[in-house]
């Protein structure tokens, strides 16, 4: 628990998924313009990616036009001219006829205005006989034109539902109304709100609604002509597209319905209408068996189903004409509008820019008889912090895992299946899902472990040139970066040669120097030495006193670690040489190294404690390479390598062997070969000569035929005399001569020190 608590707060891949996700959701929770308003341009382009859709037969429109204006004059026109159009569609069988445009104000364009000055003139003149009063008076009723319209509503067969519009504020108006005024408003349109609502808790009455300053409605001779009536406001998004329209407005205490909807009412026979309100808030409208279903706030989503005309239109002017077959509008829903340029407002919604107006409740009409809803139910809320979660725990987990071209690929493909699925789901099945924060989320973890990775990777860089700077080539540091994951710190087991080299009898210059003298020649002697070892991507393990340790094989790979460690050392005792004639003219001692190289399984890594650690190395095969190293002194050698080393490298080297011993702390006795030259080397005759005798004399050696083995040794001292090891083996052919060992004699040489 604890380990699992400090991994989350600890800078990793876990707390940083967890970190993106949580950031993700708290952004979701409490909403981000920026985010949301891309949402919304993702749900507008799953409209225009689903096509348009054929919508129902039971809408069609009848428009105010260009052609209706050319040949009926301009707009606003008499209200005679309406009521001729309320007559040849009731007479053509119209169920509901909905007018998209209001008639806010008494009708100006009528001869009744004339009649109201001719009164006024008579009575200026003070006529006392009240029959021309009387007959002005009667002369005015069949002038008005609201009242020939009136007239039409009340014997239309047809259902009329009349359009108004709220102001939603007091500063939508230019003007100050009084409370009377508002209250004389409010009245006209009182008989036209919400029969019937269900509260949840009725103890706990909720006012979720959007709420209106005051509507503006028909003249009351009209409204009370006509069977309902009901608002065409539209509410726009941020972004000022239609996409939802309120299906509830609240003004004082009252709760009133939309055009569309009543139409959709009317076109049903009127069933039991009731608005379902939660706890939450606006629950749906019930409509006989049909939901209706809305936001909280009683707005529902609008399904657009195309782009304009997708409703059948029809010019007014044509109707009037007698030009649209009657069966043309035989049981349907007639939605009056205007569409020519000047009459009515566009509409930016996610089908088009511009969208009349009418169009606009001619779907949601079209949605409520279809039963074809766009939803957002409050389950989707919870569905998407689950796609939030699960999107950012799979990239976290995968991401780590992966390089970076599979990661951009996992990315691509992980954005295409959440844009899939949501698209999916909402074309088949109108739900709304919500697709940015899904991405956000995403693209913020991608984000954040790439960077993590970016920067994790340039510490992992600095940390490997930091720790390996003093211990590898720079070369070897450059591949170690290229190819990090061969790299492991903490120690593991692998098969390598190890080189110890150690100055001949330098201990004894200490009399003879000052001790700035003796490390400036350390320094110097040390510089030539690692130059030789990192030329052939050598790991410097230490400097001890006089003594130099360095492995082949790691912290890299090597496949021929053991002739790179072969080809160091020859180049190390050639520049010790060259390094020993440059010091003798400067009254420097001249130097010998001696050098033992073992190849074996050895443990590697940094090694320590928390206190301190260093790059090294341990093992038998490790302590071995020591030991040989210390045989040099014995045998008067100046490069010995084991066996497992000379099998490795025998065809490359010229090698000459030259005992088996058991060196101190080890039981199982080793073969040592001295390393001479590469293969195409050059010997000298003498050397040559040399390397046979000493081969043959070994042999003899190991039958136990002293006297023809030492036959063979002193040939070897005749061609060197100085030769090390064939003055070793020609004194214990002598030994054994006068001492033979016992039956049971192994051949192995013991030495009694390191």
């Amino acid at each position: 628990m604890r380990r699992s608590l400090k991994s989350l707060f600890s800078i990793n891949t876990v707390s940083i998924t967890f970190g993106t996700i949580l950031l993700t959701i708290i952004l979701f929770l409490t909403g981000t313009p920026i985010f949301d308003m891309i949402e919304l341009k993702t749900y507008d382009l799953r409209f225009l990616s689903r096509g348009s859709r054929k919508p129902s037969p039971t809408v069609v429109l009848a428009l105010v036009d260009e052609k209706s204006l050319d040949q009926e004059g301009r707009w606003p026109w008499p209200r005679f001219k309406i009521a001729r159009l309320v007559d040849i569609l009731s007479q053509a069988g119209a169920k509901v006829i909905g007018f998209d445009i209001g008639f806010l104000e008494p009708d100006e364009n009528t001869p009744l205005h004339y009649g109201e000055r001719l009164n006024k003139e008579v009575n200026a003149l003070r006529v006392n006989d009240d029959g021309p009063t009387e007959f002005i008076n009667d002369a005015k009723k069949p002038a008005s034109s609201d009242l020939v319209l009136a007239n039409s509503f009340k014997k239309s067969s047809a259902a009329i539902i009349l359009g108004y519009f709220f102001h939603m504020n007091e500063a939508d108006l230019d003007y100050h109304l009084t409370q009377k005024q508002i209250e004389r408003q409010l009245k006209q349109i009182s008989a036209f709100e919400y029969p019937f609502i269900l509260y949840q808790n009725q103890f706990r009455k909720i006012s979720p609604f959007l709420r209106a300053y005051m509507p503006e409605s028909s003249p009351e001779i009209l409204s009370g002509a006509a069977d309902w009536c009901g608002y065409y406001n539209v509410k726009s998004d941020q972004d000022g597209v239609v996409r939802s329209m309120p299906l509830i407005i609240q003004c004082n205490e009252e709760i009133f319905p939309p055009l569309a909807l009543s139409c959709a009412w009317f076109y049903l026979d009127k069933p039991q209408l009731t608005v379902m309100v939660a706890n939450y808030g606006v629950e749906g409208i019930r409509m006989g068996n049909r939901l209706i279903p809305t936001d909280e706030r009683g707005f529902t989503l609008i399904d657009y189903l195309g782009p304009p005309k997708t409703f059948p239109h029809y010019s007014i002017s044509d109707i009037l004409r007698g030009e649209i077959p009657k069966r043309t509008f035989k049981d349907k829903i007639v939605l009056v509008g205007a569409t020519a340029m000047g009459t009515y407002d566009l509409r930016s919604t996610p089908v088009s820019p511009l969208y009349p107006g009418v169009e606009v409740n001619a779907t949601v009409i079209d949605n409520i008889l279809t039963g074809n809803f766009i939803t957002k139910p409050n389950w989707t809320k919870v569905y998407d912090l689950f796609a939030i979660i699960i999107l950012g725990v799979i990239t976290g987990l995968v991401l780590p895992r992966v390089d970076a071209v599979k990661g951009m690929f996992f990315l691509a493909g992980m954005i295409i299946l959440q844009i899939y699925v949501s698209r999916s789901i909402f074309i088949n099945h109108r739900i709304w899902l919500n697709i940015v924060y899904p991405l956000l989320v995403l693209f913020m973890t991608y984000t954040a472990l790439t960077g993590y990775r970016f920067f994790r990777e340039e510490r992992e860089r600095k940390r490997v040139k930091s720790t390996f700077g003093h211990y590898v080539s720079p070369i070897v540091i450059e591949e170690m970066l290229k190819e990090p994951q061969a790299l492991k710190l903490g120690g593991e087991e692998r098969v390598l040669t190890v080189l110890f080299s150690d100055l001949q009898d330098f201990t004894s210059y200490s009399e003879q120097y000052q001790p700035h003298e003796m490390i400036d020649i350390l320094s110097d002697y040390y510089d030539k030495m690692t130059e030789q070892i990192f030329g052939y991507q050598g790991t410097l393990i230490d400097y001890i006193a006089d003594e130099l340790v360095a492995i082949f094989g790691a912290p890299l790979n090597q496949s021929d670690h053991a002739q790179r460690a072969c080809v160091a050392a020859l180049a190390m005792r050639q520049n010790l040489q060259s390094l020993s004639h440059e010091w003798a003219a400067m009254g420097r001692p001249y130097l010998k190294a001696r050098t033992g190289i073992n190849t074996g399984s050895m443990l590697v890594g940094n090694l320590g404690s928390s206190y301190r650690f260093t790059y090294g190395i341990l093992g038998a095969q490790a302590n071995l390479g020591s030991r040989i190293e210390g045989l040099n002194k014995v045998y008067g050698t100046e490069i010995l390598i084991g066996e497992n080393t000379a099998r490795l490298i025998d065809r490359n080297f010229i090698l000459r062997e030259i005992d088996l011993v058991r060196v101190v702390g080890m039981e199982k006795p080793v073969r040592i070969y001295e390393l001479l030259a590469k293969s195409d080397a050059a010997l000298a005759e003498e050397k040559e000569h040399l390397l046979q005798f000493y081969a043959s004399g070994l042999k003899s050696y190991w039958l136990q035929d002293w006297h023809n083995a030492l036959e063979y040794f002193e040939r070897c001292l005749l061609s060197l005399p100085d030769d090390g090891p064939s003055q070793i083996m020609a004194n214990r052919c002598r030994l054994y001569m006068s001492n033979p060992p016992s039956k049971v004699w192994d051949g192995v040489f013991e030495p009694l020190t390191k």
